[in-house]
């Protein structure tokens, strides 16, 4: 039976078990899977982005994982058109698109359309960037947290990406980002979807990300990011400040110990993963599992698929 018009999405937060149990979906129903995640779309960065393996890639099909360089400049914006683009050829040849993975804001961009805002000119671009340079990232979040305090507050102060394009728009248009959000947006790419929400006992939760961190240690972390600085992909780079690459070079710089380096990571992914969970929270149609409950999961699937 081609279902085109259905969707599976499967989220959660990090390290809870979405790899596993999304190439199970897959195979039992005929799906591909959509990377929702804003760094496995980075090539060369495998370790610190817990992408799937090459073995898991060949169990089940994958979209979004290596679609750009380290260096580019990937936003919403372009993952929503490549995310429809991927969504209509798995449909077309009767698959199911299962989209898995923890980036809220693509997830709500896929659910709710994305809002429409011209092309900023180049010069306030690059004056943002000089401000950057010369003062740091605070400054931007102080002038962000004056002309635009909601946007401020959902904005981490590391986020370099993200206090940039807040204040592109309001220096370009004297709107603020919230005003954009709320009043220019573009049709959803899905509708019809199913959403499946993982979730574990949090200090369940906490044990695997402190494995998780033992893990890529252990596969060679490290040596990873230094190929990346080899290359020429310095760590001020967007893609570079993710959780996990900004610790390692922050390490191999010394700024921390290597014992600081561990500690920090497995600090700011448990913080990362409390983020997560208060994002999705917010939507009250995602039904929440526990990754143990496949025969659950499974029947609720099943009767999706029929109203389908």
């Amino acid at each position: 039976m081609k279902h085109t018009n259905s969707a599976i999405i499967l989220l959660g937060p990090t390290a809870v078990g979405k790899t596993e149990l999304s190439l199970s979906i897959a195979e039992k129903y005929s799906g591909r899977i959509i990377g929702v995640d804003s760094q496995q779309v980075y090539r060369y960065m495998d370790i610190g982005t817990a992408k799937p393996s090459p073995e898991e890639r060949a169990r089940v099909t994958h979209h979004l994982i290596d679609v750009a360089d380290p260096d580019e400049d990937y936003n919403v914006a372009r993952f929503i058109k490549e995310a429809g683009q991927a969504i209509a050829v798995i449909r077309k040849q009767g698959d199911i698109p299962i989209l898995a993975g923890g980036t809220g804001l693509y997830f709500k961009g896929l659910l709710e359309g994305l809002f429409d805002i011209d092309p900023v000119d180049q010069e306030i671009r690059e004056n943002l960037r000089k401000q950057l340079e010369g003062e740091g990232r605070q400054s931007l979040y102080d002038e962000l947290c004056r002309c635009d305090p909601d946007s401020a507050a959902r904005i981490h102060p590391n986020d370099t990406q993200r206090l940039i394009r807040a204040l592109e728009i309001f220096r370009s248009t004297g709107m603020t980002w919230s005003k954009h959000l709320a009043s220019q947006k573009t049709e959803p790419v899905l509708t019809n979807v199913l959403k499946l929400g993982l979730t574990r006992d949090r200090e369940r939760l906490y044990e695997r990300i402190d494995m998780r961190v033992k893990q890529m240690v252990d596969s060679g972390f490290v040596h990873e990011v230094k190929d990346l600085l080899k290359m020429g992909y310095h760590g001020d780079l967007n893609s570079m400040q993710s959780i996990g690459y900004r610790h390692m070079v922050n390490f191999l710089k010394g700024v921390w110990s290597w014992e600081e380096s561990l500690e920090f990571l497995a600090r700011d992914t448990r913080r990362y993963a409390k983020r997560q969970y208060t994002w999705f929270r917010r939507d009250t149609e995602i039904a929440w599992f526990d990754p143990g409950q496949k025969d659950e999961i499974y029947s609720l699937i099943d009767a999706y698929l029929i109203r389908s």
